[in-house]
């Protein structure tokens, strides 16, 4: 009998589903495609490769930096250093560093690839 339930309700659900589809969709008025609109102008400048490069590459550092600090300070035997948040920062460390050369890597086979390219 529970079957039986279950089966009605996915039943309703169906039907529900089939009248929403059934129901007339409002079309959005036709473009002119002689109308001229005017450009909208970008809110915000966006950074160049140069400063997204700089900007990951400070925060690399800052990551090595907070990790090797959380390190020393665990050496200290300071009681505020926990292990487990030395050895996260690390690890986050250790990982920003390998993506940034690998967008390194990236960079210097695009450009090798470009130098290569017959003009």
């Amino acid at each position: 009998m529970n079957n039986r339930v279950d089966i009605n309700n996915v039943l309703a659900e169906i039907r529900s589903i089939r009248s929403q589809m059934q129901q007339p969709v409002k079309v959005q008025p036709e473009v002119n495609p002689n109308e001229v609109r005017g450009v909208q102008q970008a809110k915000e400048a966006a950074p160049s490769f140069n400063q997204m490069l700089t900007q990951a590459v400070g925060q690399v550092n800052d990551l090595q930096q907070n990790a090797n600090n959380l390190a020393t300070a665990y050496q200290a035997g300071d009681p505020q250093a926990d292990l487990t948040e030395v050895m996260i920062a690390s690890q986050k460390s250790s990982i920003a560093f390998q993506a940034l050369t690998q967008v390194r890597n990236k960079v210097v086979q695009a450009y090798e690839d470009i130098m290569k390219m017959p003009i």
